[in-house]
């Protein structure tokens, strides 16, 4: 019995390679995009008219992401993929010290509504409602790729948690085993908080205090689920680089520059300060002389 459970944790091993490869491997695949040239509401929509067709087409480049692993890419495979290994060889152990307490249960529950499906569709749609309601585009966009990227995450996650099989970390005897029944590996609400964190932060490149905020909340997310006994940390390791590495794909992917009569988005950017621009005032009939100060926000 012993000896196949270890034959089916190398051949979990296998999947694993599989689950790497296909996750963050969309990222190393993708193309520079090609910017749309305007900020036209035509371009805008363009990516709501196309959405349950760019899924699909996210859904082939994942699946298919193996395929055009290059060599460079076993800079980022292979460590990640020893830690994985390290941390599946002591998830057992580690989960049941977790288990030891119960202080952190009724915190980890409340930090991980934040990585729900229900969650992150909120924040998502909040994204998108506020972006049409003020003629934003730039929030208009989040919530647009925040929400296919939340899409293919879940179909990636529940893809391969079906493959996988892991029971949880409350499982009993066989608790941490692959191809038992179970839904643990990888964490899902991990996979959704990173995908959209990861979309809001490259949206506000520019904000730093919204990027914190974005991979703060989603580590929170990821390091409930494993204190909450839901997960074992090499589950949120997976869902966390796998949701990375969704996020950055389609963002890269789909993301449009918007240009207007101001000029180009990064150049917008780099006009935002918080010191003020100081010019001289002088009027020569009325004899005033001064200085004045303006901000650019």
């Amino acid at each position: 019995m012993r000896s196949n459970r270890r034959t089916r944790c190398r051949f979990g091993m296998v999947i694993l390679t599989l689950v790497l490869s296909t996750g963050v491997g969309a990222q190393a695949q993708s193309p520079t995009p090609t910017p749309s040239p305007t900020s036209s509401p035509a371009a805008t929509r363009s990516l709501e008219k196309e959405f349950f067709k760019n899924i699909l087409r996210d859904q082939k480049a994942i699946w298919t992401s193996p395929l055009h692993l290059r060599s460079e890419d076993a800079r980022w495979l292979v460590p990640l993929g020893v830690g994985t290994a390290a941390l599946i060889a002591t998830d057992q152990s580690t989960g049941d010290e977790v288990a030891e307490s119960d202080k952190p249960l009724n915190a980890s529950r409340v930090v991980s509504y934040a990585g729900s499906i229900y969650g992150v569709s909120a924040i998502a749609g909040a994204f998108y409602i506020f972006g049409r309601a003020k003629h934003d585009n730039r929030a208009r966009e989040t919530g647009i790729l925040g929400a296919e990227a939340i899409i293919d995450s879940a179909i990636v996650a529940s893809s391969i948690k079906a493959i996988t099989r892991r029971t949880r970390p409350t499982g009993g005897v066989s608790r941490s085993d692959f191809f038992d029944g179970g839904t643990s590996f990888p964490s899902g609400h991990s996979i959704e908080a990173w995908t959209l964190a990861t979309i809001i932060a490259n949206e506000y490149h520019d904000k730093p205090a919204v990027q914190i905020a974005a991979y703060g909340i989603a580590s929170a997310v990821s390091v409930a689920r494993f204190t909450g006994r839901n997960h074992y940390l090499s589950d949120v390791l997976i869902g966390s680089a796998m949701g990375y590495g969704i996020g950055q794909y389609v963002y890269h992917k789909r993301h449009r520059k918007m240009v207007d009569s101001g000029g180009s988005e990064e150049e917008e950017s780099r006009g935002r300060s918080l010191w003020p621009a100081i010019a001289p005032q002088y009027n020569r009939r009325a004899r005033d002389y001064g200085v004045a100060l303006a901000w650019s926000f």
